[in-house]
């Protein structure tokens, strides 16, 4: 194999697994540490990794995170199966709380026909719920984020001490093993007291969240119960998630299954 399909194949493989040691190139192409710190160096020089004691992982990537409405535009069938599966968690009676994510909002576009009380800091996932004949809803005050349409501050999170629920749907910008992170401190405040009141905390991330790691930390694994995604981390994530006691419900198998 020549060294540009090498490199191109060890661009693909951190893609996946997020990072690649000299042993594992060594193993993979079957070639010698040499020859594979020589592929490093090269893909390093690309500025295409960071390399790292013992191999290579790829640099920090920090996109842009688009306004409510861009991001809604661009729903995806896979959010709208992770919203759909949300929703089927949700029983008679429920107390819910719901954040702000557009992921979120595909479980409260497909919301069952049950009674139940729904609490929320989203305008939007509010209007969309608002028509349910039998939710009580409940939307929270404070300073109105107007870009992404949430509502924030000390009003909002103290008006949430107040209520304890069964279920709280939150949404991640990245799922590491720095935790569950998010842009903006100000949402993520608000998503770490959600988390605090629910008796059963879900996660709402398709798969190009793992592995990733945004500027602000709201919560770690511990906090976690249920992680539903659409396609299957990598097995050492499904093993981190499994020693964290978190369950992982993906889509994609169900729909294999079918």
């Amino acid at each position: 194999m020549y060294q540009e399909e090498r490199l191109i194949e060890i661009i693909q493989y951190l893609h996946e697994h997020h990072r690649i040691s000299v042993e594992q190139i060594c193993k993979r192409f079957d070639v010698s540490r040499d020859t594979a710190r020589r592929d490093l160096v090269k893909l390093e020089e690309q500025q295409a990794i960071i390399r790292t004691r013992g191999g290579a992982i790829l640099p920090s990537s920090h996109k842009e995170v688009k306004d409510y409405t861009h991001r809604l535009r661009t729903v995806s069938d896979e959010k709208k199966r992770i919203g759909a599966k949300a929703a089927s968690l949700i029983r008679e009676g429920d107390r819910v709380i719901l954040d702000t994510s557009t992921t979120v909002q595909a479980c409260s576009n497909q919301w069952p026909e049950t009674k139940g009380t729904v609490v929320t800091n989203s305008i939007h996932q509010a209007e969309i719920l608002s028509s349910h004949p039998s939710l009580d809803l409940q939307l929270l005050g404070g300073s109105l984020q107007k870009e992404h349409g949430f509502l924030y501050g000390t009003a909002t999170i103290e008006r949430l001490k107040h209520y304890n629920v069964d279920k709280a749907f939150i949404g991640v910008v990245g799922l590491s093993e720095k935790g569950l992170t998010i842009a903006h401190e100000e949402d993520g405040m608000v998503k770490k007291t959600m988390i605090d009141q629910a008796e059963q905390v879900i996660v709402l991330a398709d798969h190009t969240k793992f592995g990733v790691t945004e500027f602000f930390r709201f919560a770690d694994l511990e906090d976690v119960d249920i992680v539903i995604t659409d396609r299957a981390p990598d097995e050492a994530f499904q093993k981190w998630l499994e020693d964290h006691g978190v369950e992982l419900l993906v889509t994609e198998e169900e729909e294999e299954k079918a």
